[in-house]
């Protein structure tokens, strides 16, 4: 019977993409890393690495063990969290979020979870939205928070709140029109708004620069080297206000929904339940001071 030790080891070779360095994640010395593999190909029968060069490679038995032993780390934390759920408890939670999120909303509507069931703890990693539905599908993460739509039969996707993209440029640019556009990397929801209202509105083919957060887009954007379709809400927080002018769009760029994505069979959270609530208080204080 193979043991969820040795799957999690199996994994952290995977990932971590060497014997060395899974050692360093694990916490422990590469001779147990390696023992651990060994006794679990022996157990298998399989071969589940290829040493390349310097480097391991998955053999077709271990890509194979790769998907399963993913389920079964997950179906593991989910069998625990529904344990104390019905015990009125939580255990940890591994969630992901994209940049956006993260910057404006998930502190507070982290907090509100914790208050509510004090016992949970969090894991939580930003990535682009494509990488984060990735993850929920090899079951590294219990969900996740992105950029919509997401239309997906093994998912179960709920909207959140809507985000307005608004053009974001420099305030002292006289040839704004023309400035190359900066966007997040591929997987972005942002990103493939903003190269479609590009396209649409006559510039494809301009130039493209690439920044991994909100922080170097936008302050990219204020020094003069460029412009980018950011959410309004973000832009107004931005410490680059004073250097940057915004500009609403066409609502079929504007609009971007974000949900809230979880495999389909998994059982739902309690505390998504708060995460909800949370969310639409936090919306509904912000329109509430827009109005005021």
């Amino acid at each position: 019977m193979m043991d969820l030790v040795a799957l999690r080891t199996f994994l952290a070779v995977v990932d971590c993409g060497g014997v060395s360095r899974a050692a360093k994640e694990l916490h422990t010395v590469q001779s147990n890393v390696t023992a651990r593999i060994k006794r679990l190909e022996e157990e298998l029968g399989q071969v589940l690495f290829h040493r390349v060069g310097r480097g391991l490679q998955l053999s077709a038995s271990g890509r194979v063990l790769q998907r399963y032993a993913r389920e079964w780390i997950a179906l593991e934390r989910q069998t625990k969290n529904a344990m104390l759920q019905a015990g009125q408890q939580m255990g940890e939670v591994c969630l992901g979020c994209m940049e956006s999120f993260a910057a404006m909303h998930l502190p507070g509507v982290l907090s509100a979870v914790k208050r509510a069931q004090p016992t949970v703890s969090f894991q939580v990693s930003s990535d682009t939205s494509g990488e984060l539905i990735a993850q929920v599908r090899a079951h590294k993460l219990d969900f996740a928070i992105v950029g919509g739509p997401v239309e997906a039969t093994d998912l179960h996707v709920e909207t959140l709140l809507e985000e307005t993209l608004v053009r974001v440029q420099p305030k002292a640019c006289a040839t704004r029109g023309t400035l190359p556009l900066i966007v997040f990397r591929e997987g972005c929801v942002y990103r493939h708004k903003a190269l479609h209202w590009q396209e649409v509105h006559g510039q494809p083919g301009q130039s493209l620069m690439e920044f991994g957060t909100l922080d170097g887009i936008l302050g990219c954007v204020a020094a003069g080297l460029g412009q980018t379709l950011m959410p309004e809400r973000v832009v107004r927080e931005s410490r680059f206000g004073d250097n940057i002018v915004t500009e609403h769009i066409d609502p079929q760029f504007s609009r971007v929904p974000t949900v809230l994505v979880r495999y389909a069979h998994a059982e739902e959270l309690m505390m998504l339940n708060v995460l909800r609530r949370a969310v639409a208080e936090r919306v509904a204080a912000e329109h509430a001071d827009a109005v005021a």
